[in-house]
């Protein structure tokens, strides 16, 4: 089969490899798409502790079940269509038998322990089926947009801790597709008035159609001074950072408003990771700050369903549709900030 190796840093190219077996108490499922993500896009140029190489990446995956192992004892059958997210919990640890399975303390990946799906063929381990993340697709949803339930999870997952609501005025910072995704989601919650901001023009742009009510380049224009603005000096309820820049965490808990929540959702670049904030800002404002990163398998649930019902756009969120072949084309599209969404067709 075809499939996308990545053998060295920045340096990956399709090759033919051997097409996975199925395991025994598993499934072997045709790939049908899988989309492009930014911790992909870090993998491929700056590795990854849990990945070694040569690897096949891709985590965001729809697939066809082509093959049930002799052993495998589930509900599924040949021909189901699947949404594969790749975090498998322990199921032993003292978060897991809480149910906040996104503290898995032994969590595991596919992509990263198990190959992924960039590639025309992917083997789901029996860990994956017990204690993973894996849900027929919603009808009426198709394929390709069922890879964003796995980025939408952790969306889902922060929005959901940060309680946003009717009235709330929300400023996210970064207005990529994690951006656009936390845009729909405020506006499902009730976000009475949404600001994106972001220093490309093209994005900003793209992200009004996701329902942002403003948008700031703050390239060219003061944050604090646009935002204060526009909130009437008052500053707003809620702020996601949704990029990997230290500077809008700082921004963050200057700007936000009496009472505020904020998610430094985006992590920051390993050596860079130390920020200086003004705690007197979240002490006598009475801040709340959280960090959050990961997801239960109820918030991918919830993401198939909302993207089934529309509220999720993803007809706009996924720009590109390209054959696995034109691999490095997408990477190119992602880099340089011209695609939203970077989907690849398997087969």
């Amino acid at each position: 089969m075809k499939a996308v190796v990545l053998f060295d840093l920045g340096k990956y190219e399709i090759r033919e490899v051997d097409k996975p077996a199925c395991p025994p108490k598993g499934l072997l499922v045709e790939v049908l798409y899988v989309g492009l993500c930014g911790s992909d896009l870090r993998t491929l140029f700056s590795g990854h502790r849990n990945i070694k190489l040569p690897a096949i990446l891709g985590h965001e995956v729809s697939g066809r079940v082509a093959e049930l192992g002799p052993e495998y004892a589930g509900g599924y059958k040949t021909g189901d269509i699947l949404a594969v997210a790749p975090d498998v919990y322990c199921g032993n640890c003292s978060f897991c038998k809480a149910g906040k399975f996104e503290f898995c303390e032994n969590l595991r990946e596919l992509a990263q322990h198990w190959p992924g799906g960039f590639a025309e063929y992917m083997a789901i381990p029996p860990e994956a089926l017990a204690l993973g993340v894996i849900s027929p697709i919603p009808a009426g949803l198709s394929p390709a947009q069922a890879t964003l339930a796995e980025p939408s999870s952790s969306c889902i997952s922060a929005q959901e801790k940060l309680g946003i609501g009717f009235g709330d005025t929300v400023l996210i910072i970064g207005s990529g597709p994690i951006g656009c995704i936390h845009i729909c989601l405020a506006r499902a919650h009730g976000a009475r008035t949404v600001i994106a901001a972001d220093i490309k023009d093209d994005r900003l742009h793209m992200c009004k159609s996701f329902g942002a009510d403003y948008t700031v380049n703050s390239s060219r224009e003061s944050l604090e001074e646009s935002v204060k603005k526009l909130t009437s000096g008052r500053g707003p309820d809620v702020v996601i950072t949704a990029n990997p820049v230290a500077q809008t965490q700082i921004q963050a808990v200057n700007l936000v408003a009496r009472g505020g929540r904020i998610a430094f959702f985006g992590g920051l670049p390993q050596g860079r990771s130390q920020v200086t904030l003004d705690t007197n800002q979240i002490h006598y404002k009475g801040v709340t700050v959280i960090g959050t990163n990961g997801f239960a398998p109820r918030h991918f649930q919830t993401a198939l369903e909302l993207t089934a019902q529309g509220k999720i756009l993803a007809d706009k969120l996924v720009t590109h549709i390209l054959p696995l072949g034109d691999f490095a084309k997408g990477v190119d599209l992602a880099r340089e900030g011209k695609a939203i969404k970077v989907v690849y067709q398997a087969r």
